[in-house]
């Protein structure tokens, strides 16, 4: 049966890194789709980890190819999905995570409707700040630009299925991973996964 496909959407800085690090490592069935981007590494990320790392030039032209499921331009630098990649492993059956903005969120369900949407909200925009000030990765001049970027990601949350408001980083990553189990247990893929324990309700 397909797999499912889990899109988590946040702000930067909501904690969003964190905590599908930590569902990764609690469930070892979901998977990370792992983007493009034109950004620099940050110290420590790696090219084909965390991103596939290219330029300008190189983006645009697997762009113009139709290589992307979706692409978005955010804070200045562009990220994008593979399409072929995604649709062959949902259709191998792996459930797959990405990790995108609401305008890629948008695109994805177009072609992937049963997605599972998952926004996450930082309790407070305060916090948000003292978040993205706390890394020491990004200048003043950033910061204030993914501040006044986060007010109006934050206004697309009804679009998404679940939303989990990261107050506290464990309670967090129980809801998050709660939502993965809830997924599984629908109608549609219980029946698919288990179609033996469905058989007596279709007998005469």
């Amino acid at each position: 049966m397909p797999g499912t496909l889990f899109i988590v959407t946040a702000p930067s800085g909501a904690g969003k890194t964190t905590l599908v690090r930590g569902l990764l490592q609690r469930d070892a069935r979901v998977q990370l789709s792992i983007s493009y981007t034109t950004r620099a590494p940050r110290p420590g990320e790696q090219d084909g980890r965390e991103y596939h790392f290219v330029d300008v030039p190189t983006f645009r032209a697997l762009r113009d190819r139709g290589e992307f499921l979706e692409w978005a331009e955010v804070h200045g630098n562009y990220y994008a999905t593979s399409k072929v990649w995604l649709k062959a492993q949902i259709d191998a059956g792996r459930d797959t995570l990405l990790e995108i903005d609401w305008q890629g969120a948008q695109q994805v369900r177009k072609h992937f409707p049963g997605a599972v949407g998952v926004f996450i909200l930082p309790p407070s925009m305060e916090e948000l700040e003292a978040r993205l000030r706390g890394r020491n990765t990004d200048s003043d001049d950033v910061i204030s630009r993914r501040l006044l970027g986060a007010r109006g990601e934050m206004r697309h949350v009804a679009e998404f299925d679940y939303v989990i408001i990261n107050d506290e980083i464990d309670a967090a990553l129980d809801d998050l991973v709660a939502v993965v189990r809830a997924a599984r247990l629908r109608y549609a893929n219980q029946h698919q996964r288990h179609p033996e324990y469905f058989a007596f309700l279709e007998q005469d």
